[in-house]
């Protein structure tokens, strides 16, 4: 990536807000940030440990929360930094390079990934005797790479577009973290034509993405509807409820930032906050509150924790 950028550091200015809610907000996003990663380790403990949640469902929750997991710490942790630093939080330059490409990196492959989920569900509502036979190990292991790979190539592409300028100064970044649309006001240069093409490279990957998963549960629900009891149904409804819940928050505001004509700063920053901050909390608390199976496998890890420490209290006694 060539580059004769003449600017070595870079200012994120963080969220508008009343200096006065400094605190309030550290010690909110703070919370919510410990509460995401305790959550979604425990996810994956729990299906690491409990054989009965190693199917394809879970193997996809597992990377589900992989990512979540790692998308929030690429971008709260710095948004804490800019809470305490009234005239920003100073990023060097490579230091910014890196969390956009991780950014879009983690963002696009958890795109990718929940159209995968929805496949799987489509397979296992709508062809059930055949579902073990299509969704097996290898198939689980091809979807999966082919999601990371995939959001790698389109954050390589993202990041290439947004750094080959020059950029001269000024280096105030109005948002938390290093994005592409903030970062593009900064270069000291035309941007028509890379605001364009990543318009249409977001564009093409959401809207594919969010289309098959329409086409997915157009499907499902096809399929729900021949279910002639009413409990098939509802239960059949609940394996797709969470699912949708966290799609839909993922997807809302994505379309609103980077799909939409013209730009708001402070709006697309308080708006950007429910993809980096909500939707990675949202969805270890939707997929354990209203997963039965996640509950008991939890409530088994309790029990067995709690024993081995009772046997530990008694070794120590005698």
């Amino acid at each position: 990536m060539t580059n004769m950028s003449l600017v070595t550091t870079f200012i994120l200015m963080g969220l508008p807000h009343a200096p006065e809610l400094d605190m309030l907000l550290f010690g909110i996003f703070l919370v919510t940030y410990v509460l995401t990663v305790v959550g979604n380790l425990l996810i994956l403990l729990v299906i690491t440990v409990d054989p009965r949640l190693h199917t394809p469902m879970y193997y996809l929750l597992s990377n589900l929360s992989f990512i979540d997991m790692w998308f929030s710490t690429v971008t709260v942790p710095k948004m804490l930094m800019t809470l305490v630093s009234p005239e920003g939080s100073p990023i060097s330059f490579p230091s910014c390079v890196a969390q956009l490409y991780s950014f879009h990196f983690l963002g696009s492959t958890e795109c990718f990934l929940y159209t995968v989920m929805a496949y799987d569900r489509f397979l296992a509502i709508s062809y059930p005797l055949r579902y073990a036979s299509i969704m097996n190990g290898r198939m689980c292991a091809i979807l999966t790479t082919t999601t990371w790979l995939s959001g790698s190539v389109h954050s390589a592409a993202q990041t290439t577009l947004t750094f080959h300028l020059p950029f001269c100064g000024p280096n105030q970044i109005q948002h938390y973290f290093c994005d592409a649309p903030p970062i593009l006001k900064l270069a000291c240069a035309d941007t028509s034509a890379n605001e364009l093409v990543i318009f249409v490279n977001i564009g093409v990957m959401a809207s594919g993405c969010f289309l098959l998963i329409v086409l997915s549960y157009v499907s499902i629900v096809h399929s729900i509807l021949k279910i002639r009891t009413s409990e098939g149904r509802w239960r059949a409804f609940q394996t797709c409820a969470s699912h949708c819940t966290v799609v839909l928050c993922f997807y809302g505001p994505l379309v609103f930032i980077y799909l939409r004509p013209g730009s708001k700063e402070a709006v697309d920053r308080i708006v950007a906050v429910f993809y980096t901050v909500v939707t990675p909390l949202l969805n270890p608390v939707v997929y354990t509150l209203r997963n039965k199976e996640v509950k008991k496998a939890l409530l088994n890890l309790k029990k067995c924790i709690h024993r081995a420490n009772n046997l530990c209290n008694e070794d120590t006694l005698t």
